[in-house]
């Protein structure tokens, strides 16, 4: 074990001796539960219930109803702790033990001298341990339960409620989260379990050095307007150990840019932080950072060099990306309020995307391959844009990392959601220090463009969610502006000055400012952004959405599918009305709602076989949301370039939810794992750069071009009637060439539904529309639809057999259909085998059809051809 630990100590940088040294603590620790009857090996990074589980010591936690029959790991106060840690105590003048995450109240002894304590789960914690650490060390780490704890705080809160005590019933969860600085989710949501876990999280280990340390470096790429030049703001900050002031020289290189500057430097004794300012060669071009879709994402190797007294040297390498970010709120004509969009690089953009929930409820689960499988397919679905949602966490390096790769511009909330919280000293402090550090951890990342306060926490105010009484009302603003503006806000302002700040999401933006940071209605569609969710009017009918500037939140639920289910669940779950589907669903009535919505435009699934049933149900509503999210979708993008009655100039779309945490119904588009739910893949098609969007409005059909390219393109489109009882179209037009203007929707076709029908005898129950863009020879968008009736309605709809020859074609396997009839929704699946389609959940018009499947890991056709399913809605009647 001693030789294990030494062969960790890494040198950080070397003159004639060894200037500083790091041993990671990584890998095995002990375990011990409260009283002291359990101990087991764990992990680290990891948690308890890892911990439990990979000793089988308790079943998958996400099993039936393992998230109640596990809360006593929940309730415990467990205890981590690490023997004969080796460490040469002769060397040095500063020793530091290092949390990178705790999660989350602990108290920390290293040779049973307590060096420190930690309550919040997002900050970074050093502890100075120069005059404890011996030859050989002991540490334990001393959990305390985070619901005892949250409780324990809340009741310490004497002076008035600070309301949510408790989540709904329906959730299954625990109480007074907003009093704890931990993942807020982890207590259960409207779509996640109650797991609120104990462990060390991230990285931890012992620094130790002489002289001085570099503590952080972070960066900042600045854009002059005025002489059209990039500059790089460098931020370092150094502990100097040393009585002495040191000397010495930052050398900052950027060779692509042919850009190389030297700078003295004076350290003196204590914490200090140097400042470098570099002007970038201004005879390079500078190749700038385009969000996914728009351009490149070219990023530049520099290095930071600091060249100090004695030989002693620190040396930082990045990747340093150019571009810059603006939220516009300006007048717009014809319309009351306020413009609410982002320009990137002097550019218009609209964000097409969705909200991010944390992967799973252990993080220690959360791999860098589990990450580039969910962001590949935000990119693959044509988003440009994930919201962090503000009641997760702040995510790991490699997340933004990733974004920064692909293209994925990043809305960043801080960790507050849907509740008030306290502004006592103690809370305030800690989080002043976690914002300061978050902010400093991702600042340079360019896939971030803004930073948003909390979660729906100025609506929940404003909208008096929690009954306050009006005469308590002006205390809770005060703590909102204490928390928000006089704290967030102050520490970003002065942290990073580079990109927009908004108090909440949704807001009104500089409306809620003028109003004193809280606005009487956030939900005022002409400013800010908005939330929508109404799950009781028709989604068929894009009259119920709001044409707002810009709406961060909407959506609706659906169930994962089997394959998904099975592994977490035994046959007596498998019906929609079971004891595990009534406790899997957090959200008040949230199954009744999917199917009431379904039995709008869709016959229920009738089968006498209760499995066949339950498995037509969950594709129904996965058939229900995606056509929901579709119209909805499709209203936002068309509702960019135009003002009707004074509402309009729509800018960003992005749908809740983009993941999913465990196995269970949500709004999300991926199931838990990553496999694409039906959304995924037409959101690929309504998220797509040229798309046509078809709507009805008093009995006018109507097509629009919505466009997301640079440059102005020519196009012409083509509008198909077919019946339901033929494969072949029964008429079809094409119009003239037209120029679709770049970053702009505009009006392609209009013409009344009995003229459009008049071609042939078609009514509106017994044909469908589809249309798409083209040059003639090659199509540009997708091939969209529009359906004339409710499908329940349909004549002619014949049960469609489908078949499949399926080919290996390199990488990826051919799906060759063939189809006997038309099929709406025809849904192909192969299990567990993780992967996706080319397309899927398609409405089939034509005889034959290939689709490729693109395998996540090694597959074989023959396991394809074992485990393929097709669906289409009729026949699941």
């Amino acid at each position: 074990m001693c030789l294990r630990l030494l062969l960790l100590l890494a040198l950080c940088s070397a003159g004639p001796a060894a200037a500083a040294l790091t041993l990671s603590l990584r890998g095995s620790w002990r375990i011990r539960s409260g009283n002291g009857s359990l101990e087991l090996p764990g992990k680290v990074p990891g948690c308890v219930h890892s911990a439990l589980f990979q000793r089988r010591l308790i079943q998958d936690p996400y099993y039936r109803f393992n998230d109640l029959k596990y809360r006593w790991i929940t309730l415990d106060n467990w205890t981590y702790s690490k023997n004969e840690i080796p460490f040469d105590i002769s060397k040095w003048q500063q020793v530091n033990l290092v949390f990178e995450g705790i999660d989350t109240v602990a108290n920390v002894l290293l040779n049973n001298v307590s060096v420190g304590k930690m309550d919040n789960m997002f900050r970074r914690y050093s502890f100075d341990i120069t005059h404890v650490i011996k030859a050989v060390n002991f540490i334990e780490l001393h959990f305390q339960s985070a619901v005892l704890y949250a409780r324990n705080r809340s009741e310490a809160h004497t002076c008035y409620e600070v309301p949510p005590k408790c989540p709904p019933p329906v959730q299954k969860g625990e109480c007074h989260v907003n009093f704890i600085r931990k993942e807020q989710c982890s207590f259960s949501w409207d779509w996640g379990p109650s797991f609120p876990t104990q462990g060390i999280w991230k990285d931890v280990r012992i620094e130790a050095y002489n002289i001085c340390h570099l503590d952080y470096f972070t960066f900042s790429p600045v854009y002059d307007n005025n002489i059209q030049e990039w500059n790089l703001e460098i931020d370092s900050s150094f502990h100097v150990v040393s009585s002495k002031p040191v000397f010495g020289q930052a050398i900052v290189v950027i060779p692509e840019l042919q850009t190389q500057r030297t700078y003295s430097i004076e350290l003196k004794h204590g914490k200090r932080i140097v400042k470098l300012f570099v002007k970038i060669n201004k005879n390079i071009t500078v190749k700038t950072w385009w969000p996914h879709g728009h351009g490149n994402q070219t990023g530049y190797n520099m290095t930071v060099l600091f060249k100090l007294d004695g030989g002693l040297s620190f040396e930082r390498s990045a990747k340093v990306y150019f571009r810059t970010v603006e939220l516009i709120e300006e007048p717009i004509e014809k319309s009351p309020g306020l413009s609410f969009y982002f320009k990137i690089n002097g550019l218009p953009i609209f964000l097409k995307g969705s909200n991010w929930i944390p992967a799973d409820s252990f993080q220690d689960q959360v791999t860098p391959v589990l990450l580039r499988l969910l962001l590949r397919s935000v990119v693959d679905a044509n988003m440009n844009t994930l919201r962090v949602w503000g009641g997760g966490i702040y995510e790991q390096d490699e997340f933004y990392e990733l974004c920064d790769e692909l293209g994925i511009m990043v809305w960043q909330d801080f960790m507050f959601a849907c509740a008030l919280y306290p502004t006592d000293g103690d809370f305030l402090n800690s989080v002043r220090a976690e914002v300061t550090y978050q902010i400093r951890r991702l600042k340079s990342h360019p896939s971030i463009i803004t930073w948003s306060g909390n979660n729906e926490n100025e609506a929940a105010l404003m909208m008096n969610w929690y009954n306050v009484q009006p005469s308590d009302l002006p205390t809770y603003i005060n703590d909102y502006v204490t928390l928000y503006v006089k704290n967030i806000r102050k520490i970003v302002l002065a942290e990073d000055p580079t990109r927009p700040f908004i108090t909440s999401s949704p807001t009104n933006g500089a409306k809620s400012i003028a109003e004193g940071w809280v606005s009487e209605n956030p939900y005022d569609t002409n400013f800010g952004d908005v939330h929508f969710y109404n799950y009781w009017n028709d989604c068929w009918n894009w009259k119920i959405f709001p044409k707002a500037r810009f709406v961060s939140e909407y959506g609706y639920q659906s169930w994962p599918s089997f394959s998904t289910l099975e592994k977490v669940s035994s046959g007596e779950d498998w019906s929609y009305e079971s004891k595990f589907s009534l406790h899997r669903q957090h959200h008040e009535n949230g199954n009744f709602e999917m199917l009431q919505q379904a039995a709008r435009h869709f016959r229920l699934p009738q089968s006498a076989d209760p499995l066949r049933t339950f498995k037509d149900t969950l594709y129904l509503t996965q058939v229900m949301q995606a056509q929901c999210v579709k119209t909805e979708t499709e209203f936002y993008r068309r509702s960019r370039s135009e003002i009707v009655d004074g509402k309009g100039q729509t800018m960003g779309a992005l749908y809740w939810q983009l993941n999913d945490i465990w196995q269970a119904p949500s709004w999300s588009s991926l199931e838990y794992g990553g496999k694409w739910k039906m959304l995924h893949y037409f959101a690929r098609n309504f998220f797509a750069p040229l798309l046509p969007v078809g709507f009805e409005d008093e009995d006018v059909f109507f097509i629009y071009g919505v466009s997301d390219l640079h440059s102005d393109c020519t196009a012409m489109l083509t509008v198909r009637v077919h019946t339901w009882s033929s494969l072949k179209p029964v008429c079809s037009e094409t119009t003239k060439l037209f120029v679709m203007k770049a970053g702009e929707s505009a009006l392609l076709y209009k013409k009344p539904v009995p003229e459009l029908l008049n071609c042939t005898k078609c009514t509106r129950q017994s044909c469908v529309i589809t249309f798409y863009l083209s040059t003639g020879s090659q199509l540009l968008s997708p091939t969209n639809y529009h359906f004339l009736s409710s499908l329940k309605d349909a004549k002619g709809l014949q049960k469609a057999n489908i078949t499949a020859i399926i080919s290996q074609q390199g990488d990826a396997f051919a799906f060759a259909l063939e189809t006997s009839a038309v099929a709406p929704f025809v849904w192909l699946d192969v299990g567990g085998i993780p992967g996706r389609f080319s397309d899927n959940g398609f409405l089939m018009t034509e005889k034959t059809r290939t689709v490729l499947f693109y395998p996540w890991k090694p597959t074989s056709k023959r396991k394809l051809e074992q485990s393929f399913h097709v669906t289409s809605l009729t026949s699941i009647y």
